[in-house]
């Protein structure tokens, strides 16, 4: 679409994300010589990513958002909706999403992933109409994403989830939740139920060993202990994705489920509190386009469009 480069994107850059003070003109150069022609636009705190994204879907080829889970999470029903593909530049706290897909945290490298144009279609979750990339919980977890601020994230990088956890596990209590799926209605004991679109979540946690943000499936786990330094010797296995093995873990996959409580919790989706429970959740299908590296995708298209 530009006359003197193949491919015009649109460059979001979040200067909030924990490594967003990246030099934007660093980025754009890599990008031209990648002959990809960025397109910065003019914002200030009142601009909202899927407006700029809506004003200029036609006239780029791409969105290239550089900041962390949240930021990408923003961007994700105006993606949906222009159906412009996306590519990331990791530049946040835990970036997640990127190392589901296998996309380096050097943001020269991934701006190197863009420009070979290797698409992934990729499915979005979403909680009670709020999208997610990677995963929506309550319980723990959502406390944790309570009491992780903007700037203890900037600062502390992912030592910041660990410190907030330290902080939170002792004062987790058990509370009681409904899961309805598959036609079954289960009530349980839980410290937190956590709902995976993607593999990782809180800076390299596991969802599920096996879990891929394009099988169609959510991968959902309940921590039903009973202590909280039970969740100490959970957390090698919670890492590598296998904490579904133990007894006192509840693990299933499903298309989509509700989680009723008898007193409102605070959701989390991809580390933002998007509402109280009920939550109700459901899967969009191959939903947004994602430049990821060449393997485990499908054809390169010609063109990013």
């Amino acid at each position: 679409m530009s006359n003197t480069y193949r491919f015009r994107a649109l460059l979001l850059i979040n200067p909030k994300a924990r490594n967003g003070d990246t030099s934007i003109d660093a980025i754009a150069q890599w990008l031209r010589d990648a002959d990809i022609d960025p397109v910065i636009p003019e914002m200030d705190k009142h601009s909202r990513y899927w407006d700029v994204i809506r004003t200029h879907a036609g006239h780029v080829d791409m969105v290239i958002v550089g900041g962390g889970d949240g930021t990408l999470n923003s961007t994700a029903n105006a993606l949906t909706e222009t159906g412009l593909p996306l590519g990331i530049l990791p530049l946040g706290t835990a970036n997640d999403l990127a190392r589901t897909l296998g996309i380096p945290r050097d943001i020269k490298q991934a701006v190197a992933v863009i420009a070979r144009g290797a698409v992934r279609a990729i499915d979005l979750g979403e909680v009670n109409g709020h999208p997610f990339f990677n995963v929506s919980s309550i319980g723990f977890s959502a406390a944790m994403a309570r009491g992780l601020s903007a700037k203890s994230k900037k600062r502390w990088g992912t030592l910041g989830y660990a410190l907030a956890a330290i902080r939170l596990l002792k004062q987790s209590r058990p509370f009681t939740v409904e899961i309805d799926h598959d036609g079954r209605r289960e009530r349980v004991k839980t410290v937190q139920v956590s709902v995976g679109n993607g593999r990782f979540y809180g800076g390299g946690m596991a969802v599920e060993q096996s879990a891929r943000p394009d099988d169609g499936l959510f991968d959902v786990y309940s921590l039903e202990i009973d202590h909280w330094w039970e969740m100490i010797a959970l957390i090698p296995f919670l890492r590598r994705g296998t904490h579904g093995r133990w007894r006192k873990v509840r693990a299933f996959s499903t298309t989509a489920l509700t989680l009723q409580t008898s007193r409102p919790h605070d959701i989390n989706a991809d580390g933002e509190i998007v509402g109280t429970t009920p939550a109700r959740f459901r899967i969009r299908r191959s939903a947004v386009r994602v430049f990821a590296p060449a393997s485990d995708v499908g054809p390169t298209p010609s063109t990013p469009k």
